[in-house]
């Protein structure tokens, strides 16, 4: 994913440079404007992993990677998302340059409809809130769908038009240069009228017949990798199962999670038992009305903050949902001004924990150290290691 928002970082300012002053650049700009939020995400994903991989508890481990899932998905389904847009910026320019008769108001109102089309995806990854976030990596084979029937559409218009206007060798010259234009280099089945390009996927066929890319590498090694991540609860099944029909193009963009061939679906561990592993929101939890629990008190954020959690390990990221009896029993009641009269009330019992180490340590407490003694509170709150975004839903 690094590999591919660091192609796109490169490719798109080669377009800006020689249309600094073209109505165009707008959707140049629009293309550009994704990186951020890429780059942050897989950024957070990586600090989140690397960080599950340097503490002791088990659960903790397994919670701070699961809390990368929502980031992980985002990303893969964005950078793919980006990589369809930067098909049609590359479509755009080729048709202006090589096909002056296709008018450059109609290709303004294509690229505005193909924009408008990839814009609730991306604005629904680009918050990270997993409900929207999984829904769209489900949804994403019929957008791209949709996409390739776009660029089918945009490339074939710009053809008819240089043909009846009687230039014959430019429409050779046209059709020349679009082959250049997806970063498609393997011969993939033959795709059904409605999906005759596949956008994005940057395969091409390596040694043994695996399919790799740029952006994306299909083989056994890649696939036990996602069964890994599916059956640790990071990421769902569906979700991986349409990022595989994507990148196989052809009739499998337009079917659904049970459409795949079984061996795909056995190695990704697609069972009821992975799937029940994978709430999608509150309302799969049955948690419609659950309040979320800080298991970093808010009211002592700088103290938190000063410890290094900031950025992807900010507090309001280590929420945890209960059930309203359970957080208020925690909380000393339902008055949260007595409850914290009482010495086992959770906000101050766990600073008290942890002022305590530090004075043991003689020293602050480092992130993990932190972590570790709220872990072990944790569970003996019985509370669930199921961290949750306060922003999310």
């Amino acid at each position: 994913m690094k590999a591919s928002t660091g192609t796109f970082s490169r490719s798109i300012p080669k377009l800006a440079a020689y249309q600094s002053h073209d109505v165009f650049t707008r959707y140049i700009a629009y293309g550009s404007n994704q990186l951020p939020w890429l780059q942050g995400a897989l950024g957070s994903a990586t600090l989140l992993a690397n960080t599950s991989g340097s503490v002791e508890d088990a659960e903790l481990e397994g919670a701070l990677l699961r809390m990368t899932g929502p980031r992980l998905q985002a990303a893969m389904s964005g950078a793919m998302l980006l990589a369809a847009w930067l098909d049609f910026l590359h479509l755009a320019d080729v048709v202006r340059g090589q096909c002056p008769v296709y008018s450059p108001e109609q290709l303004f109102v294509d690229m505005d409809r193909v924009q408008k089309l990839i814009e609730p995806s991306m604005a629904a990854l680009a918050s990270m809130e997993p409900g929207q976030v999984e829904a769209t990596a489900r949804a994403l084979p019929g957008v791209m769908a949709q996409l390739t029937r776009e660029f089918h559409s945009i490339r074939e218009g710009a053809r008819m038009a240089t043909e009846r206007a009687g230039k014959v060798i430019a429409v050779a010259q046209f059709m020349e240069m679009l082959t250049l234009v997806s970063t498609l280099r393997v011969s993939l089945p033959r795709l059904p009228p409605a999906a005759p390009a596949t956008l994005g996927v940057g395969l091409m066929m390596g040694s043994g017949g695996v399919m790799t890319g740029s952006r994306l590498v299909v083989s056994a090694e890649w696939v036990e990798m996602m069964r890994r991540l599916v059956q640790a609860g990071v990421i769902s099944a569906p979700a991986v199962s349409s990022a595989i029909r994507i990148h196989a193009g052809q009739v499998l963009m337009a079917q659904s999670n049970r459409d795949l061939p079984q061996g795909v679906r056995d190695a990704l561990g697609d069972s009821p038992e992975v799937r029940a592993m994978h709430e999608s929101g509150r309302a799969g939890a049955g948690m419609s009305d659950a309040p979320k629990h800080h298991v970093l008190p808010q009211e002592h954020r700088e103290w938190f903050e000063k410890r290094g959690f900031k950025g992807a390990m900010d507090i309001d990221q280590f929420c945890v949902r209960m059930e309203q009896a359970h957080h208020e029993a925690i909380h000393g009641g339902g008055n949260w001004r007595q409850g914290r009269s009482w010495p086992g009330e959770w906000n101050q019992m766990i600073m008290g924990d942890l002022r305590d180490a530090e004075l043991k340590a003689g020293r602050m407490l480092t992130r993990n150290e932190i972590l570790k003694v709220v872990a072990r509170r944790m569970r003996d709150y019985k509370i669930p290691m199921n961290f949750t975004s306060r922003r999310g839903q």
